[in-house]
């Protein structure tokens, strides 16, 4: 990768709902981005764009967005539904692409990518945030350093209400992808020989509760925990942990939270998910995604484990694997 500095790179969003409106601002204020548009189907979500950044236009349609603006590279924001029908657009378009996790609702339908993603999948990315955080890379390091794991457990705990807001998710699919993505990068892409997983119902349909457990062939285990199950007292972000056991040593992460919490009637966490998308001055996680995305576009760099192509259907995969195995 150079250091050199290159053109920002002209980007637009499509979809600036709550996490599409995040990309838009820190794109807004970052060196390597020139935020050209954004798009959403709801005028009221670009009016709510309009008033924070009203020099980027808004359009709620992406044909014709595409025709009147000259953005090399897309983020798709949107509901998963429809990340692959959009994706399909804009890289027959031949415009660089993020997507958002998951990238499809089954591995079918990620699939339909395969004949307009590049071998080394350059025009498209996935996005998934812990990935890019500073600590969970530092513990990549330690752990290609210390040898290989015995074990590990990654867990995740959202509100109750999270089911309401979004009643056609699971924990599986909406927040323990994240941490499948993150087993992924801790054994370096190595196909599990084992997996499984329950689903605890939810009173009134749907479940609350997903436990998972997976096995490698070098002798690694994991298990994995994803709710939507903590109280509303309790922060909007819930809460994130990580604990690894090797041979001779042991590691605990906490991203979510980060280091700052404050209490009042109900707990906030400012740092939840390290997250500043600051128009002026934006940091954190997202930030350095973001950036690495202008990286890929620009050829400067290939996406990095985890972010390819490739890796969104073998975790695709590993998902309707664990969804067949709770049945």
């Amino acid at each position: 990768m150079s250091a050199k500095p290159f053109p920002p790179v002209r980007i637009s969003v499509v979809g600036v709902g709550s996490f599409g409106r995040l990309h838009a601002l820190t794109l807004a204020g970052l060196a390597e981005a020139d935020l050209v548009e954004v798009v959403d189907s709801r005028e009221s979500a670009l009016a709510e764009m309009q008033a924070v950044l009203p020099d980027v236009p808004g359009y709620t349609d992406l044909n014709a967005a595409l025709q009147q603006t000259d953005t090399e590279a897309w983020v798709i924001a949107t509901r998963t539904a429809s990340h692959v029908p959009l994706a399909e657009l804009l890289l027959r378009a031949g415009k660089r692409v993020l997507v958002e996790k998951p990238l499809a609702e089954n591995l079918e339908t990620a699939r339909r990518l395969a004949p307009l993603v590049t071998p080394d999948s350059s025009n498209l990315m996935l996005g998934h945030l812990a990935l890019f955080a500073p600590e969970f890379r530092r513990l990549l390091q330690e752990t290609r350093r210390r040898g290989p794991l015995t074990y590990f457990h990654l867990f995740r705990h959202r509100p109750a209400a999270t089911a309401d807001l979004y009643p056609e998710e699971t924990p599986l699919r909406l927040t323990m992808v994240h941490d499948l993505y993150l087993a992924y990068a801790l054994m370096n892409g190595a196909e599990p020989v084992r997996l499984s997983a329950r689903f605890h119902p939810r009173a009134g349909g749907g479940c609350d509760l997903a436990l998972a457990e997976m096995a490698w062939e070098n002798g690694t285990w994991a298990s994995f925990t994803a709710s939507f199950l903590t109280p509303p007292g309790l922060a909007s972000d819930g809460y994130d942990r990580m604990e690894l056991f090797g041979r001779g040593w042991a590691a605990q992460i906490r991203l979510n939270p980060q280091p700052l919490e404050l209490y009042t009637e109900r707990a906030e966490w400012p740092l939840g998910l390290d997250i500043t998308a600051d128009p002026v001055a934006p940091s954190g996680w997202l930030a350095e995604e973001l950036r690495c995305f202008c990286r890929v576009a620009r050829g400067r760099e290939e996406p990095p484990l985890g972010a390819r192509y490739a890796d969104a259907l073998r975790l695709q995969e590993w998902m309707e694997r664990l969804e067949r195995s709770a049945v």
